[in-house]
């Protein structure tokens, strides 16, 4: 056991995009992002990517790229992966609304390092630093993350 923070909406079985909820249930793990010069993911079966400047991820329901990396720069609002505050230096997608996505239930559900004194996050789980290196070499594209109450 580990802790964790979790959506600041508390976790929901209804997700709506921008409710700050974790989403309820089983997600399996895609594949993952970490900055080069802040992290170093070693020895996971997860497929990781470094994350570049122009890389970001669209959280726009119309969008025809919703939920889905996109290259920055990018006309539809999204959140940038490569961030100051260090949440991402190593993040993994979970399979929250990817397929089938679904217009307005929720986008960029992550895996990632949590803040100081584990504040909400936006929806998504965060552990530390520590933990994450610890667990990363555990996972691959077949573990699943359960969120219950």
């Amino acid at each position: 056991m580990f802790p964790c923070a979790l959506g600041r909406g508390g976790i929901t079985s209804n997700k709506r995009e921008g409710d700050g909820g974790t989403p309820l249930g089983a997600m399996r793990l895609l594949s993952g992002y970490f900055r080069r010069d802040r992290f170093t993911p070693g020895g996971t079966d997860l497929a990781m990517a470094a994350i570049g400047g122009d890389l970001g991820w669209c959280e726009v329901p119309d969008d025809r790229n919703y939920n889905r990396p996109v290259k920055i720069p990018y006309g539809a609002s999204h959140e940038r992966m490569k961030r100051e505050d260090r949440l991402y230096d190593a993040c993994i997608v979970l399979d929250w609304n990817i397929r089938p996505r679904r217009r307005g239930r929720g986008s960029a559900i992550f895996f990632h390092l949590a803040r100081p004194g584990f504040t909400p996050t936006q929806g998504c789980v965060a552990v530390t630093a520590k933990v994450m290196a610890r667990l990363l070499p555990l996972l691959s594209s077949r573990t699943v993350m359960k969120v219950v109450r």
